[in-house]
């Protein structure tokens, strides 16, 4: 039988700027590869971007914004800390639920992490909060295929 290795992770600062959300998409990709996960690096990627994105849109001051990515025994975790306290606007549960306008430029990237991502959420820090997203291994059902 085949024991799990140790659960890795990686941890790195990114500076407060737009250009943080290039590099973060690069680190998930590289660190996913690394280890040779098997979970979507397409949609790590996409979704690294957006929480990195909207952690330089929505908080103040230049403090750097962290990247942490572990790899779970059944797939991969992503998190995003930044300075501020307030949680983000509508990650796990809109009230009401509202279709995004079409026409706007932003309201999707949270609606992307509840579609895309197996569990999503945030939770408060010693210096702010953390959002954070997981995906399951591909392949990964969990269960006996229906068909």
């Amino acid at each position: 039988m085949h024991e799990p290795a140790s659960p890795a992770s990686w941890r790195i600062a990114l500076p407060h700027t737009t250009a943080a959300v290039p590099v973060a998409r690069a680190l998930v990709r590289t660190a996913l590869t690394d280890i040779e996960s098997s979970a979507d690096t397409d949609t790590a990627e996409l979704l690294t971007a957006e929480l990195v994105a909207n952690a330089v849109e929505h908080t103040r001051g230049q403090d750097p914004i962290e990247l942490v990515i572990e790899l779970l025994p059944t797939g991969c975790q992503v998190e995003v800390h930044d300075s501020s306290p307030l949680p983000p606007g509508d990650l796990t549960a809109p009230c009401p639920p509202e279709e995004p306008d079409p026409w706007q430029e932003h309201g999707r990237g949270l609606l992307l992490i509840r579609t895309l991502s197996s569990s999503c959420g945030h939770r408060p820090t010693a210096s702010g909060k953390a959002v954070w997203f997981t995906l399951p291994t591909r392949g990964c059902g969990g269960g006996p295929g229906i068909g």
